[in-house]
């Protein structure tokens, strides 16, 4: 409860099993993440309730075979993939599953967040599945152009590549109108973005989806209609 920054860091581990785990902050509070998990393997999150100012869930560089499941996130910045890209030589992110969770006032859902830097980092083998949005202000986004303040990357784009990402099974509410929005890299452009069975509204009424750079398929019911590019 009410951590200074982060709540719970989970760092160079191997096999972590964190079950029934609740985090409280304030809305506002700025950089208390839940549980970051970085260069780790083998790490599984079940029946978490998370209430911060921050990522409920932030995943570093060099994660690989991580497992999320019955999350209650909100409110907070949603289950955020990164930041990553911020140095050129950065281990990749690999087989990351989101399975089951609820984002109640978040302000993003599920999220993959990359510099606007030159980096040979990477995100690969990621499916979020079973997931329901309440008024969530971006349900499902990917940025490639972070840059806080403008500082450190006017003009770049980011190097890492985002690849094999897996939408299924998600519904709810949107806060507001682009329930589905891919910024993707114009150097590195999304590739095999999938959506399967999405149903996603915005006050009652049609969303919208954004794509930029980004490559995909649609099956199912998808709506908002995909934007992906074929």
């Amino acid at each position: 409860m009410n951590s200074q920054v982060f709540h719970i860091v989970i760092h160079n581990c191997m096999n972590v099993n964190l079950q029934g785990v609740q985090v409280t902050a304030s809305g506002n509070s700025p950089n208390t993440d839940g549980i970051h998990v970085e260069a780790s393997t083998g790490v599984t999150i079940t029946r978490a309730a998370i209430k911060t100012g921050d990522d409920c869930i932030s995943i570093g560089p060099g994660t690989t075979n991580l497992l999320m499941e019955n999350i209650n996130c909100g409110p907070g910045h949603g289950i955020s993939i990164g930041s990553l890209g911020k140095a050129m030589n950065e281990q990749g992110v690999q087989n990351v599953t989101v399975k089951t969770a609820t984002f109640t006032g978040s302000q993003n859902g599920v999220r993959i967040k990359t510099w606007a830097r030159s980096s040979n980092g990477y995100v690969k083998g990621v499916l979020f599945e079973d997931i329901t949005m309440n008024n969530a202000q971006n349900p499902i986004i990917i940025d490639q152009n972070y840059c806080p303040h403008n500082e450190g990357c006017p003009g770049q784009v980011s190097g890492v590549k985002i690849s094999d990402v897996v939408y299924m099974n998600i519904r709810g509410t949107s806060a507001s109108q682009v329930a589905m929005k891919f910024d993707c890299s114009r150097k590195a452009p999304c590739s095999g973005i999938v959506l399967d069975n999405v149903d996603l509204t915005y006050k009652n009424k049609p969303a919208l989806s954004s794509c930029t750079s980004a490559d995909g398929s649609a099956s199912g019911f998808v709506h908002p209609s995909s934007c992906l590019a074929a």
